[in-house]
């Protein structure tokens, strides 16, 4: 180092630079052991669900449901009763297009073979149970066309999510840490005496429910009347003492006072004076996605409140860091900012050509 004409020398020992080098290896050993971690926890949770039936269920043959039938009748009409409240009680839950949609096939198992053989042995050797048995054997059927149909729905939210550069497992994990309630065992209990294809019918419908609800908090709004686009995202000259700097969000020029939207349901976690914001708005959408509205003139929402895309929040102003009326826009994934550009482009197309698809299908003429 040349200073003041004088010239001094640094010297790194031998010693110091292997301890630098181990540091470097020892981080990046970590970070591969935490990728693997990652890697194998996705897996698992993938191989569970796809070996479910294969490894786990065991469903029952017609000899078996031949001698529930030839024992306690009474407990067959109970059963039959509680899986039938069951069944109304999920169907309660999914869009009115169920029944059509259950297209999709290749992810459970096809018992109707299996529950036309139980009803003929039935007729014959317990005439009085021939009903039962068709009640049966029409729930089962049921069971699987509707795990089909939240199979196929999960994949295509999954195929939403690819398209606009997400990772489907990251979302579902963050969707599922901001949930909960009680714990309720399906058809009063659980344990051995659940047939399997109930308990993988819940399973498909909480992955289908879990994935449309992160789709639903992507941005797909744009927050503001579009007059300009005056600043994109990334690094740009600071407008105000002109060095360079990274613009974490993209910049909306607009009326003063003019309408801010909601780009995703979500609920209000932020609502008040940020520094360099001025008045701002933060709403977390449930899947590790975090949006934000800055330099507002006004806040029309309050902390804690629930808000559905599109709703009003506040009005475009010029408070805090601003040089003139204008939104600033973000959004942040696990705290992270990434570019909003490519979700207010892309996810409206995307996400509603996955809600088409279902309302065709169930406009479908079905076969009697």
């Amino acid at each position: 180092m040349r200073a003041d004409g004088q010239v001094r020398f640094i010297k790194i020992s031998a010693k110091l630079q292997m301890r630098v080098a181990a540091a470097a290896v020892a981080f990046v050993v970590m970070w591969l052991v935490a990728l693997a971690v990652m890697a194998w926890g996705q897996y698992r949770a993938e191989a569970d669900l796809a070996s479910f039936a294969e490894e786990k269920a065991r469903v029952a043959t017609a000899r078996e449901r031949l001698n529930a039938y030839g024992g306690n009748l009474d407990k067959v009409v109970d059963d039959l009763q509680e899986r039938q409240e069951f069944l109304e009680e999920m169907a309660r839950m999914l869009p009115e297009d169920v029944v059509a949609e259950g297209a999709a096939s290749g992810t459970v198992s096809d018992s109707t073979a299996e529950a036309s053989k139980t009803v003929d042995k039935v007729s014959a050797m317990f005439p009085q149970a021939r009903g039962l048995a068709e009640v049966e054997a029409r729930q089962i059927a049921f069971v699987e066309k509707l795990t089909r149909f939240a199979d196929a729905r999960a994949r295509r939210a999954e195929a939403a999510m690819r398209k606009l550069n997400l990772d489907p497992s990251v979302m579902s994990r963050q969707t599922q840490a901001a949930i909960g309630g009680p714990f309720e065992a399906i058809l009063g209990g659980g344990g051995d005496d659940i047939d399997p294809r109930f308990e993988r019918l819940g399973l498909s419908l909480s992955r289908m429910a879990v994935l449309e609800r992160a789709l639903d908090g992507i941005p797909q709004v744009v927050p503001a009347t579009i007059e300009n686009i005056t600043s994109g995202f990334g690094y740009r000259r600071d407008p105000l003492n002109g060095h360079g700097a990274m613009h974490a969000g993209i910049d909306f020029k607009g009326a003063m006072g003019s309408p801010i939207f909601a780009a995703a349901e979500g609920k209000v976690t932020f609502a008040g004076w940020k520094s360099g914001y001025g008045q701002a708005i933060e709403i977390t959408h449930g899947n590790g996605m975090l949006t934000r509205y800055a330099h507002l003139s006004r806040i029309g929402v309050t902390l804690g409140q629930s808000v559905a895309a599109g709703d009003t929040i506040g009005g475009l102003g010029s408070t805090g860091r601003s040089t003139g009326p204008h939104l600033h826009f973000e959004v942040r994934i696990n705290d992270r900012a990434v570019n909003p550009r490519p979700f207010l482009e892309a996810a409206p197309d995307v996400l509603k050509e996955v809600r088409r698809t279902g309302a065709e299908r169930s406009s479908a003429p079905t076969a009697r």
